[in-house]
């Protein structure tokens, strides 16, 4: 447990802390769709890759949001609780989220699947499809299987599948994040010592 929680925490902490200068990237694109809107032509681009940005942002930071334990909860009563209580309430809590987030990574992926051009909304046997054409045929092979891409219905029209590819690994991340939380507090329980202050 303990060398999978190092693992998982040490990976959601380098990203985490990567990302988390994403935010300047995103004002730098809504400062620019402001300045030309006002002093040159405006950009159609400028509005939708800020929420995209937004999505990376947001969606890749929340594992280090759970592992620093920054996420929203309820503190009228868990703050006075002792470590070891916080960490039975945690263990029980964090199967409904887990719970969440694997039918969340199920839709994201049927929904990237959709968006590369498989209707059928299985993943598993469309990415079967792609990597069986790319044995048998290269990168021609491993197109052969793709319909028609997904794109925005905006002005812009950019294809969609890299913010959904973006979201699939993000839940992905923050569902592995949860596991190490989940880990933690079997530890805790244990009367482990997880370098927690009291």
């Amino acid at each position: 447990m303990r060398r999978f929680i190092a693992i998982v925490d040490r990976m959601n902490r380098w990203i985490g802390r990567v990302v988390m200068y994403g935010i300047f990237v995103m004002m730098g694109i809504l400062l620019w769709s402001s300045y030309s809107k006002v002093f040159a032509t405006p950009t159609l681009w400028t509005l939708e890759m800020a929420q995209f940005a937004m999505v990376a942002y947001y969606v890749l930071g929340g594992p280090y949001s759970i592992q620093m334990g920054s996420n929203v909860r309820m503190d009228l009563l868990y703050g006075e609780w002792s470590l070891k209580k916080k960490a039975w309430v945690d263990g029980f809590t964090v199967f409904f989220l887990i719970f969440y987030l694997i039918v969340l990574l199920w839709g994201g992926l049927a929904s990237l699947a959709y968006s590369l051009g498989d209707f059928s909304g299985n993943f598993f046997a469309f990415f079967g499809r792609v990597i069986g054409g790319f044995v048998t045929g290269g990168i021609e092979g491993a197109t052969e299987p793709m319909g028609y891409i997904e794109r925005s219905s905006s002005s812009w029209r950019p294809i969609i599948w890299p913010v959904k590819l973006i979201m699939c690994v993000g839940i992905l991340l923050m569902l592995l994040q949860c596991l190490s939380e989940f880990f933690k507090d079997i530890l805790r329980i244990r009367g482990e010592d997880m370098g927690d202050k009291a």
